[in-house]
């Protein structure tokens, strides 16, 4: 299969867990990072006991309209639905995956594909769903149809239809997408208007312009097309993604900052975007700019490149970035880069014995490599580090990819070991890690998990305050209000009642928010939360009987 896992290593720093190609080092928080399992059974697509997590493959739908000006549409469904389907459980395969199998299988890109060239290219490629499409235009109705493939049973789905007015391309998309959900799992989604409507709004001529941007086959026609992509829709984090790597693959560092930088925190283009800026920040100088942009990323997908590459710039900043490589060594003994850094950061903190050691093993892994060699003589020689130290090396490839694909795998197997465990045990494990995810800092993967254990057991109280906490944390108040209710008519407890009380607070409903403080802490008097709305209640009510001072 064309899943590239022997691209990266992870680091968390707990026991390792080998997979294929790839040492994980796991960590009850990050190893379920982002990816969490939601439901995968439905009457169509045959239903087991562990949820698994699917990979889906979208291929370009095919343009059976004569209307000259819309070939372009064709590439722009696996964009929108991918936006659209992604989610904890569902991996889609993104277009760079896809041309990649394509090339290694020797298919032409844009090329119609046979049913069985389609076949043979999901058997490769390891995946669980293919979306197969058409579209067409009169010059008045747009129209496009879908399929899904199953390739665990061979079948293909009902086709899905959806039509209007081509000015209408991207709700049409959505509610595409909204349609083969369905297919998948008809009980797990909201309605079709409020999906259709949640899209971003990205302008349909931003949309042609990036799609033609990134088929455009010199880098001039690239930029022009994907600058006016931004121009139109400024915040249009996937145009500004492909325009900034584009900067930087051309040298232009200064440039690429600026469009990078601009990429939402929140977006999912986020970690990517931050990566390329911390290497274009890297390489203009700008250490400070580097450092923090790597530190964003490692603190949401702790790729073993970007740990390593915090500690080259905390060394060009004078700092002592011991640390982070051994992290990096520990992580992956078998990259000769990783031993190289340690070895020279070592020196620096005046630790020539374990230098040596270090350097020895970076010649062992690689044997033509004449800096470590040299450095290695020299500091042999001399048993000291020589007057000037090489560089320490930064890494410029970046694979969340293979992180999300091996995470995902990682999930399958918890979940098929937890599918005999019964479902109060099954639920229980999805809470605890809902909890963990929730305390560093990852709200939706933490409800995610929160929303799998009550699929899996929807009478765990636990579960249901946890995902009001989730909500609450979203802004979400009525969706939390409603979970914290639903736990308590489950079992009483005193987080249910202080999410209750939180959220009479920042309603400004004090009598309200007492009583539940009050419950809650007669539940439990040591709950810190509790006594924290209990105290802030004082506050307030403190605050508004302070007498007005004289002028």
């Amino acid at each position: 299969m064309f899943k590239r896992l022997h691209g990266s290593r992870i680091f968390t720093g707990c026991n390792a867990i080998i997979y294929p190609g790839l040492k994980l080092r796991t960590h009850s928080a990050f190893l379920r990072l982002l990816l969490t399992i939601l439901t995968a059974g439905s009457a169509w697509c045959a239903a087991t006991e562990a949820h698994m997590a699917n990979t889906l493959l979208i291929l370009p739908f095919e343009n059976q309209s004569h209307a000259p000006g819309i070939e372009w549409i064709s590439e722009s469904f696996p964009v929108v639905l991918n936006q659209r389907m992604s989610s904890g459980s569902m991996y889609i395969i993104g277009r760079d995956e896809r041309l990649y199998a394509f090339d290694r299988l020797g298919i032409p890109a844009g090329v119609k594909l046979s049913r069985a060239t389609v076949f043979e290219v999901a058997q490769q490629m390891d995946v669980d769903y293919v979306v197969l499409g058409h579209y067409n235009f009169d010059g008045q109705n747009f129209q496009a149809s879908a399929q899904l493939l199953d390739m665990k049973t061979f079948r293909l789905s009902s086709e899905v239809s959806e039509s209007g007015p081509l000015t209408n391309l991207i709700d049409l998309q959505s509610a595409l997408a909204w349609d083969l959900l369905r297919v998948l799992d008809p009980n797990q989604l909201a309605s079709r208007n409020q999906f259709v409507t949640a899209s971003a709004p990205i302008r349909l001529d931003a949309l042609e312009n990036y799609i033609r941007g990134i088929m455009a086959g010199s880098d001039a026609e690239k930029i022009k097309r994907l600058r006016e992509a931004v121009r139109l829709s400024p915040s249009y984090s996937l145009a500004l993604l492909q325009l900034g790597k584009t900067y930087y693959a051309q040298r232009d560092y200064k440039d690429a900052v600026a469009v990078l930088k601009q990429v939402a925190k929140d977006s999912p283009q986020a970690l990517e975007a931050n990566f390329y800026a911390g290497l274009s920040s890297y390489y203009t100088g700008d250490f400070a700019t580097a450092e923090t942009s790597f530190a964003f990323v490692a603190s949401e997908m702790p790729l073993t490149e970007v740990y390593n590459n915090l500690g080259v710039v905390s060394s060009r900043r004078g700092k002592n970035a011991v640390e982070f490589f051994h992290k990096t060594v520990q992580a992956d003994p078998k990259d000769p880069d990783y031993h190289f850094n340690l070895g020279v950061a070592l020196l620096r903190a005046g630790d020539t014995a374990g230098a040596l050691a270090q350097l020895r093993e970076a010649v062992a892994l690689h044997a033509e490599d004449k800096e470590a060699k040299g450095l290695l003589d020299s500091v042999t020689l001399s048993h000291a580090a020589p007057a000037s130290l090489p560089l320490e090396r930064i890494k410029s490839n970046y694979d969340e990819t293979s992180f999300r694909e091996l995470a995902m795998e990682i999930d399958n197997v918890h979940e098929q070991r937890l599918a005999n465990s019964g479902p109060q045990a099954h639920s229980d494990y999805h809470v605890e890690q809902g909890i963990n995810l929730l305390m560093q800092g990852f709200v939706t993967e933490a409800e995610n998990e929160f929303e799998e254990a009550i699929r899996t057991n929807s009478l765990n109280a636990a579960a249901h305050s946890g995902l009001a906490r989730t909500r609450e944390k979203l802004n979400d108040f009525a969706g939390a209000r409603s979970e914290a209710n639903l736990a308590l008519k489950l079992q009483p407890s005193a987080e249910a009642h202080t999410i209750l009380g939180e959220l009479s607070l920042k309603e400004g409903d004090m009598q309200r928010a007492q009583a539940e403080s009050d419950k809650a802490l007669a539940l439990d008097s040591s709950y810190a939360a509790a006594q924290a709305v209990h105290h802030e209640i004082a506050a307030r009510l403190a605050e508004k009987a302070q007498p007005l001072q004289k002028p």
